[in-house]
C-alpha cells in the first residue's frame, strides 16, 4: 500500500464529501444539564427526568424543570445555578421555568391508598421525648411553605400534642353527620383524639381500641386534596404501632432520633419495623444535636455527636438534617405557632424547610401508584 502523493506548493487538500458533524445544540445543553446535581435526591437533571423541555435558537436557550417534590424556596436558586452553568458555556440568554408535581406514589401491597390523599408519611421514633411530634408538625408546615397541600394525623391516642402544637382546639365540625371536617391551622389541615376531649382526660383504651380509634379518624376525616398527610405516630414499636402500619396505606417513613445511643437503639427498632411491613424509610432526622448557651455562645453535643449519621449509614439511608436543642423551638410548639410560622427567616425554619424538601424528594425517587380513579360516566337522554 503507497502513502498518498504529496500536496504540490499551490495545490489544497480535497473537500470532504460530508461536513464533519459538531455536537447538535439541544444535545450539549442536555449534557451540560447532566453535569447540574440536585441536593435533595443526589441525581443530576437529567438522569432523575426533570428536564421536560429545551429550546435552543442561536446562543438562547428555553427550558423547563420539573421536580417531582415541592421546592417553592429552592426554584430560584436552582434556575440560577442552571443559568450559571450554560451562560459559562457560551449561551447568552438563558430562560428557566422550575415547577414540581406531586404524584402518589406506591403503599403496601395489600392496602389502597385513600381518596384526596396522594401521599402518607409516617413520622416515628420508637422513643418518646425524643421531639418526633415538634418535628412531625414543622415538617408539615415547611411542606405547606414549599407549596404542597398537607394535612396532619394526630396518631398519639394516649399523649395527643398537635392540637396545642397547632394552636388549635374544639369539636371538629361534621357537614353529613358521618366525616369530620379538618381543623386548620397555619395551612395545615389537622385531625387528633385531642379535639375530642379534655387536655386532662386521660384515654383508658387497651389496643384494639386505640387501632380503631385512629383508624376512624384517618379514614371519617374529609381530608381535602392533600399532597402529602404526615402521621404522628405514638412512640414504641409493639402491638399497636406495628397494627397501625399494617392497616393505614404509607408512601413512606421518616424516623427521628436524638443523638444518645440508647434513643438510637429503639430508632432502629422503628426502622426495623417499617422494613418489616414493605414501608420504605425515607431517612432520618437528628433532633437535639448541639445545643449553643444563649449566655456565652459556647457549643456543645449534649446528647452526644455522630448518632443520626452513623445509623443512616449502617442502614444505608439519607441522614435528612440536624436540629439543634434550642428554646424557642420548644417555647414557639408550646404557643401554638412553630418554629417554621413562628420565624421563618430563621436558621431553624430554614433546616426544617432543607429537610421538608429532602423528606419529599425521597419520596419520589420510589415507584408511583399504579391505582387510577376512573370518573364516573353518567349517561342523560338528550
Amino acid at each position: 500500500m503507497h502513502p498518498p502523493p504529496a500536496l504540490g506548493y499551490n495545490e489544497r487538500p480535497p473537500v470532504p464529501l460530508f461536513p464533519v458533524m459538531t455536537q447538535p445544540t439541544e444535545e450539549r445543553v442536555r449534557a451540560l444539564l447532566a453535569t447540574v446535581i440536585d441536593p435533595h435526591t443526589g441525581q443530576d437533571l437529567v438522569t432523575g427526568g426533570t428536564v421536560k423541555g429545551v429550546g435552543v435558537d442561536g446562543d438562547n436557550v428555553a427550558m423547563e424543570i420539573m421536580l417531582g417534590y415541592p421546592a417553592q424556596t429552592f426554584t430560584e436558586q436552582l434556575a440560577n445555578q442552571v443559568r450559571a452553568v450554560l451562560q459559562a458555556h457560551g449561551f447568552a440568554n438563558v430562560t428557566v421555568g422550575v415547577g414540581s408535581r406531586v404524584h402518589a406514589h406506591k403503599v403496601q401491597k395489600e392496602l389502597t391508598p385513600l381518596p384526596n390523599v396522594k401521599n402518607i408519611i409516617a413520622v416515628a421514633s420508637g422513643k418518646g421525648g425524643v421531639g418526633k411530634s415538634t418535628t412531625a408538625v414543622n415538617l408539615a408546615l415547611a411542606l405547606v411553605a414549599e407549596g404542597a397541600k398537607v394535612g396532619v394525623l394526630d396518631a398519639d391516642i394516649y399523649g395527643p400534642s398537635v392540637p396545642r402544637m397547632l394552636g388549635v382546639s374544639g369539636k371538629p365540625d361534621t357537614k353529613d353527620g358521618q366525616h369530620l371536617e379538618p381543623k386548620l391551622a397555619h395551612g395545615v389541615q389537622a385531625m387528633s383524639i385531642g379535639f375530642m376531649i379534655e387536655e386532662d382526660t386521660p384515654m383508658i383504651w387497651r389496643g384494639p381500641m386505640v387501632t380503631q380509634a385512629l383508624t376512624q379518624l384517618l379514614n371519617e376525616t374529609n381530608w381535602v386534596d392533600l399532597d402529602y398527610l404526615i402521621i404522628d405516630l405514638p412512640p414504641g414499636t409493639g402491638d399497636i404501632q406495628l397494627t397501625l402500619c399494617q392497616r393505614v396505606p404509607v408512601s413512606g417513613a421518616l424516623i427521628v432520633t436524638t443523638p444518645q445511643d440508647i434513643a438510637l437503639l429503639d430508632a432502629k427498632k422503628a426502622l426495623k419495623m417499617f422494613e418489616k411491613v414493605d414501608v420504605p424509610v425515607l431517612g432520618i432526622v437528628e433532633n437535639m444535636a448541639l445545643h449553643t448557651c444563649s449566655q456565652c455562645g459556647h457549643t456543645e453535643h449534649v446528647f452526644g455527636a455522630g448518632g443520626g449519621e452513623k445509623m443512616a449509614q449502617q442502614y444505608g439511608v439519607p441522614l435528612l438534617g440536624s436540629l439543634p436543642l434550642d428554646i424557642h423551638i420548644r417555647e414557639q410548639a408550646d404557643g401554638g405557632t412553630p418554629s417554621v410560622v413562628a420565624d421563618p427567616a430563621s436558621a431553624v425554619a430554614a433546616s426544617y424547610r432543607e429537610i421538608a424538601r429532602k423528606t419529599a424528594a425521597q419520596l419520589s425517587l420510589h415507584a408511583r401508584s399504579k391505582s387510577i380513579q376512573f370518573p364516573k360516566i353518567v349517561i342523560q337522554n338528550t
